[in-house]
């Protein structure tokens, strides 16, 4: 499993997205769908970071810039708008649940 991964990653299979960086290994995800691989750490960029798009095993920071961009407007589109007069900041007063003990 890991071998296949960092063949994409290494020699230009497919562009992935960094998901999770540590010491010594990262989760990729293909873009075009697909399960989650484990890579070795030095089989990407020096300078990645997490969310970072890489392509034929460089940094493709335009597709990651358009990728946030989409997920930016996603987001918005989904977000509910508060009405007017409710007052999120100062707390509920009370717990809004009962206790049963």
């Amino acid at each position: 499993m890991m071998l296949g991964a960092v063949g994409v990653v290494a020699c230009g299979g497919g562009a992935v997205q960094v998901e999770l960086l540590e010491d010594e290994v990262a989760q990729v995800v293909p873009l075009g769908g697909g399960p989650a691989r484990t890579v070795p750490r030095s089989t990407l960029p020096s300078n990645v970071r997490e969310g970072d798009v890489v392509r034929d095993g460089r940094l493709d920071a335009e597709l990651g810039a358009r990728l946030a961009r989409e997920v930016a407007e996603w987001r918005a589109r989904l977000a509910v708008p508060v009405p007017i007069g409710l007052d999120l900041d100062s707390g509920a007063s009370e717990s809004l649940t009962t206790r049963k003990e």
